[in-house]
């Protein structure tokens, strides 16, 4: 049996994802869910739906969680981390509400929680943290006791996490014509989001134009392009590219677009490339709609080469990150010295989100951050 590991003061851990729709039926209650309060028309929903309708209106992201869970889960007892692992979705059930209800019952009070989103954004961490808050709402109005509740560190140079894209971009060259493949662009690709918000994820006078947002993943395809280099002895090009814009037209967004740059990159007389999405913890809609079905088919429309890498999902060099981002944060906890374990130039991110951080346009309490109002 393996040593045990410590979790000491956390009794539990929250796998907390954004959610899918699991059948034709769900597509527009859950594009609801996703848009309350924007007064967006259901025929509209319908129509923006159907990039789900393609895929018999089911969205993989739910069942690649169940993976994530099962490899979590497998991780823990092989390496003996007792520690219990839920699951609560923002926008689909297993809702978030109600798995932090189910936690409460079952006696958990200090719960650690894995956003699957590896970066730092007002939609990929701090409106996770407005949703526990609601949550942790919802629990008081019902007279409940409430769990204090933590945030695992953004992951995104973990090597964990870094290393299975390493090996995913590698594969995708492999598979590459072997005439194009010493010439062979490389695109990292991440979600647009508009640039206001990527100023304020970091913010830009400290991190730069694009703020933390564009400086992390800069700083994992710096990561992923040197260790191709080295394992390859070739050196690709490369650049960071966006995908998933769902923004008012003018209103300006992260650019370049993968097809604008796949027709780019085309012109300019490059012979393949490889898109690699490294913004996406799994192989979701926007993978597989925006990448294998939108920008392939721009790429057959030119002639152009492209192969797409694999994302991290269920892999288990990221399942064990995982486990030790957990040690890493209850060792913290009990007021021991911890080095961190991350790699590029900008080392470990905060444990605690600081006042302000990723701020929303209208103002709304966030948990699990320095600004919480659950201590």
């Amino acid at each position: 049996m393996p040593d045990a590991l410590d979790a000491t003061p956390y009794d539990a851990l929250l796998l907390l994802s954004f959610g899918g729709p699991e059948g034709p039926d769900d597509v527009v209650p859950f594009l609801e869910n996703v848009t309350r309060g924007r007064g967006i028309p259901k025929e509209r929903l319908k129509e923006v739906g159907q990039h789900y309708f393609l895929f018999g209106g089911v969205s993989p992201i739910n069942d690649q969680n169940r993976a994530l869970l099962d490899a979590l889960r497998k991780d823990f007892a092989e390496h003996g981390l007792d520690l219990p692992v839920y699951w609560g979705n923002r926008n689909w059930a297993p809702y978030l509400t109600d798995t932090l209800r189910e936690m409460v019952a079952d006696g958990r009070r200090r719960i650690l929680v894995l956003a699957t989103s590896a970066y730092a954004s007002y939609s990929g961490c701090r409106q996770y943290r407005e949703n526990l808050a609601d949550a942790l709402a919802a629990l008081e109005a019902e007279g409940l006791p409430l769990p204090k509740i933590d945030k695992l560190r953004h992951y995104f140079n973990h090597p964990g996490f870094v290393e299975p894209m390493i090996d995913g971009v590698l594969r995708a060259l492999e598979d590459l014509p072997e005439d194009v493949r010493a010439g062979a662009h490389i695109a990292f690709t991440t979600h647009s989001i508009p640039t206001s918000a990527a100023d304020t994820s970091g913010p830009a006078e400290t991190h730069g134009e694009g703020g933390a947002y564009v400086e992390q993943h800069l700083d994992v395809a710096e990561l992923i392009a040197g260790a191709v280099r080295e394992r390859t002895g070739v050196d690709h090009p490369w650049r960071l590219v966006y995908q998933s814009r769902s923004g008012a037209p003018h209103m300006p967004w992260l650019e370049p677009d993968i097809c604008d740059h796949l027709e780019e990159r085309h012109a300019a007389g490059v012979p393949a490339v490889v898109m690699a999405p490294i913004g996406f913890v799994s192989d979701h809609m926007e993978v597989l709609y925006d990448l294998d079905t939108e920008a392939k088919a721009k790429a057959e429309e030119l002639g152009l080469p492209v192969r797409r890498s694999a994302t991290v999902g269920a892999d288990p060099r990221f399942a064990a990150a995982v486990r030790d981002l957990i040690t890493e944060r209850a060792a913290v906890e009990r007021g021991q010295d911890v080095t961190p374990c991350a790699l590029g130039a900008l080392g470990a991110s905060h444990n605690l989100c600081p006042v302000g951080c990723c701020p929303a346009r209208a103002p709304h309490p966030a948990a699990a951050g320095a600004d919480s109002p659950y201590a």
